[in-house]
């Protein structure tokens, strides 16, 4: 496979998929600067979100897109449509998205190249191995090029755009994928008339050097996560009026599962864990079950991720908030501690860096401190 997408001959389509709110104005200036730097070629373009993800929630994923043409007919050809179900490119501005997509207006988890056509590519901001990526992406059902951005994911809030150049690293890497679209040298001269600063344009030139592209073939990738599809009904098969059945009384929705808006998940250690019910009362989402022992549980499931147990659990490395890509399943761990304690503490060793042993911790004085300062991307430091 070529290092270099195949693209239509009058068109080509570049979705960015990020977190809600955290991320949204780092993808409308990805999407905006392609559309720029591509009118420099005398190609015309525009960028626009997509409109069932407005509102947007916080960590829930969303898109953006840029589509660029020849000419204003074939622009408009190309735009002729909802949105685009086919696109040439899928960026992937935090590499926990490869694990599948589900935003509020889906049904069901969606491979992150599932739009992306045979011979198209996949850019995500990592720093880890193309293969670490591919190891947690599903198992490719035609052959994409994919590709690895040097770089964190990159979060801020709805009206606040942290400069970390991400967004000019993309840049370069979606120049190095498709130069018959983007050129770097048109991507530098925007970068430089925009923001007069070199670091600005060397960073565009990182993202072109440093990029790691990867043939993806067919059957490359896990078939280890979840299947989660559901058939919309027709109006011929609906059932009359609006109904919701009801769930019992304890029971949680089988299908309403949350875990798409997870970038972190927290890991406990329950031999340091006393029993002082604030993860269970502050959990936004009420993610924990209380275990016969009283210990409290997380269903990941349910969980989005957002931190909030580990700042205000008053023992130092009690819950510690674990990058998600370590993780290969959502399934409950109180189990394998109950049955096998040696087990589950070598697996919260391994996942958190952390000590299971209690006589390695303690309680912290005074207001609890965060096992993971950054676990809530609204501040670097965790706080509101």
């Amino acid at each position: 496979m070529s290092d270099v997408v195949t693209t239509d001959p009058t068109s080509i389509t570049i979705e960015i998929v990020y977190r809600g709110i955290f991320q949204k104005t780092l993808a409308q200036r990805i999407c905006r600067s392609i559309v720029l730097a591509a009118r420099k070629r005398g190609h015309t373009g525009t960028a626009f979100g997509r409109y069932g993800d407005s509102p947007e929630r916080n960590g829930v994923p969303a898109k953006y897109f840029a589509v660029v043409a020849i000419n204003d007919l074939e622009l408009e050809a190309s735009m002729a449509k909802y949105e685009p179900k086919v696109v040439d490119i899928a960026v992937a501005v935090d590499d926990t998205l490869v694990k599948g997509v589900e935003s509020w207006a889906w049904y069901g988890r969606q491979p992150i190249w599932r739009p992306v056509h045979e011979g198209g590519a996949v850019l995500v901001t990592s720093e880890k191995t193309p293969e670490a990526v591919l190891a947690q992406t599903d198992v490719a059902e035609r052959p994409y090029l994919l590709g690895v951005v040097p770089g964190l994911a990159s979060f801020a809030g709805l009206w606040v755009f942290k400069d970390d150049h991400t967004d000019y690293r993309v840049l370069g890497a979606l120049a190095k994928v498709a130069p018959d679209w983007v050129r770097i040298e048109d991507v530098k001269t925007l970068i430089q008339e925009q923001t007069k600063d070199g670091s600005a344009v060397a960073s565009a030139q990182e993202g072109f050097d440093r990029t790691q592209l990867r043939p993806v073939k067919v059957g490359e990738g896990t078939s280890g996560h979840e299947v989660l599809q559901f058939e919309k009904p027709g109006w011929t098969t609906m059932r009359p009026g609006v109904i919701v059945d009801a769930r019992k009384p304890g029971e949680r929705n089988p299908y309403y599962k949350k875990y798409g808006a997870r970038t972190l998940r927290p890991v406990v250690n329950f031999d340091t864990c006393i029993k002082c019910t604030m993860c269970w009362l502050d959990c936004p989402d009420e993610c924990f079950e209380v275990t016969p022992e009283g210990h409290y549980e997380v269903v990941y499931e349910a969980c989005i991720g957002c931190g909030i147990c580990a700042q205000v659990c008053p023992v130092k490395d009690c819950i510690v908030m674990v990058d998600e890509l370590k993780f290969e399943d959502n399934d409950d761990k109180w189990q394998l501690w109950k049955t096998d304690h040696d087990a589950y503490n070598r697996w919260f060793e391994e996942k958190s860096g952390v000590s299971a042993d209690p006589k390695k911790v303690a309680v912290a004085p005074g207001r609890p401190q965060s096992a993971a300062p950054g676990a809530n991307p609204t501040t670097a430091g965790g706080e509101d």
